[in-house]
């Protein structure tokens, strides 16, 4: 029985980087990650774009439009949405997860999902390079695996 995974191989490929600017302290250093995995796995610098957008919110509606353009192999998504005193960080952060989900499954590209969704700051900063790692790094080699992965599953003709 034929079984297949991806790699986290990024040579020869072309990655965005789409980044909230909401909670940039926290989100520069999940592009930082990102970035750094990127260009660890085999993505070439020049080969790499990031886009900054206004908040979370923004995020699938900057990614669909990236995804559009067929230049980008995949996308790392990153942000932080993080718990205030309301209902919006509900609707927030299921809308991007949501939109980002949709528009992986529409282009059939993949989308590394790289948003944190926190109740604290401090949670926050823990998965965007403290104790918990960082979730941009993470993104990114998912990005990778999953190009690798339908690269691998494609039919030899389709180059």
């Amino acid at each position: 029985m034929p079984e297949f995974t991806g790699l986290p191989s990024g040579v020869g490929r072309r990655i965005v980087v789409v980044a909230s600017r909401f909670n940039e302290d926290v989100v520069k250093k999940l592009v930082d990650g990102a970035m750094d995995a990127l260009v660890k796995y085999g993505v070439a610098f020049d080969d790499i774009d990031v886009v900054w957008v206004p908040g979370a919110w923004e995020l699938p509606i900057a990614v669909r439009w990236l995804v559009a353009t067929e230049r980008y192999d995949g996308v790392v998504a990153v942000g932080a949405v993080i718990r205030g005193e309301t209902a919006h960080f509900d609707y927030v952060a299921g809308e991007a997860s949501r939109g980002l989900a949709a528009i992986s499954a529409e282009f059939e590209t993949p989308v590394g999902f790289g948003v944190l969704t926190c109740d604290t700051d401090e949670q926050a900063e823990a998965r965007a390079g403290g104790a918990h790692g960082n979730k941009g790094w993470d993104a990114a080699l998912a990005t990778l695996e999953m190009v690798d992965l339908f690269n691998r599953l494609a039919p030899d003709d389709a180059d």
